[in-house]
């Protein structure tokens, strides 16, 4: 296996090249467009002997797969708020999954435990310290607060009482985080997210909720970041007090937090990983994964696809969106990139709204 189609959003995708494969293609993408075999190999420019299909947390957007001819990954990450995803990824050869403590979720009759994957979350190369900045901000807060994060908001609010050092902003977290002297985290939905490794990557002094999917095997409370229980303020404020008074901790605790980052929690980490998973199957085995999946594609579709495309095909707006997902429904899958009366390319029988 040579060849690699990544579509979706980026995550690791840019670091494979230097993981052994000889021809990478990506293909991100904001369109509500739906992909077909035909679709992805003119995007590719070649027939990959691997695609991708990685997490936008959007409905699914490659449809067919259960009978595409090469090797198929599934990568899932935002499992916590999408449970169309364990019946989505019975369509594919091979899965990673974000959090771990879903892993068993996935398994099922087409995709058995031995072919799911751990892949968590990572920093990236660029998250790294600032040894200039300033610290502006006792306790700091980067991310969303919205109507879409209800317990995120009410969290915040009731911080803000007790810590009058508390800011909680959006934007660029790598100019951000060096200036906080405490990086605040909160899981809206109790998910390890990326901004624990972003803000330790970043050389922050992180305090995040204690949420599971891995984080105590990853990381060592007390050495390499602090915790909270999710949720409390009183031990969130508790913490955060005790962080501020020992300037010397929190400084000695973000250096064992980029260190720790470093040995092996980026984005080339998950890329070896990831690389060698599939290059451990070898060209013979990979074969027999494909051979089986086409064998029991009708009933992959029948019992684990054709449901959730009818689902999809009642909740989203978009009509060509709607058309192309009961036209997956029935398996009546168009082979090609059509194009409409007027000239505007259409992918997979699906038009702007």
């Amino acid at each position: 296996m040579q060849s690699l189609l990544w579509i979706g959003s980026p995550f690791f995708a840019g670091e494979l090249s230097a993981c052994g494969w000889q021809n990478v293609a990506l293909h991100n993408f904001e369109e509500p467009f739906l992909y077909g075999w035909e679709d992805l190999v003119r995007l590719a420019g070649f027939r990959p002997d691997v695609l991708v299909v990685a997490d936008k947390s959007r409905p699914p957007f490659v449809l067919g797969v259960e009978s595409f001819p090469c090797l198929t990954v599934f990568y899932s990450v935002d499992s916590h708020i999408h449970s169309w995803q364990p019946w989505y990824a019975q369509a594919f050869d091979l899965c990673l999954v974000s959090l771990r403590d879903h892993i068993a979720s996935f398994a099922g009759t087409f995709l058995p435990p031995e072919r799911i994957f751990w892949s968590p979350p990572f920093a990236q190369a660029h998250d790294q310290p600032d040894a200039a900045a300033d610290k502006r901000w006792d306790c700091l807060f980067v991310g969303t607060v919205s109507a879409d994060t209800p317990r995120r908001a009410a969290f915040l609010e009731a911080l803000a009482r007790h810590l009058p050092g508390l800011h909680v902003t959006r934007g660029n977290y790598r100019q951000l985080f060096p200036q906080g002297r405490i990086l605040l985290n909160h899981c809206e939905h109790g998910d390890l997210n990326f901004r624990v490794f972003e803000a330790m990557g970043c050389g922050g002094c992180l305090l995040t909720p204690r949420v599971g999917h891995g984080l105590n095997e990853l990381f060592r409370e007390g050495e390499h970041l602090a915790c909270y229980t999710p949720d409390d303020v009183e031990d969130a404020v508790r913490t955060i007090r005790t962080l501020l008074a020992q300037k010397e901790l929190t400084a000695r605790m973000g250096q064992a937090a980029c260190a720790a980052i470093d040995a092996g929690h980026r984005a080339i980490d998950r890329a070896r990983a990831f690389s060698a998973h599939l290059h451990a199957l070898g060209r013979e085995e990979a074969s027999s994964l494909i051979r089986a999946r086409l064998q029991r594609a009708a009933s992959i579709h029948e019992r684990c696809l054709k449901l959730p495309y009818l689902l999809w095909a009642d909740a989203v707006g978009n009509s060509g969106q709607r058309a192309g997902y009961l036209a997956a429904a029935q398996a009546d899958i168009p082979p090609h990139t059509y194009t409409d009366p007027v000239g505007a390319r259409r992918i997979y029988g699906v038009y702007p709204s």
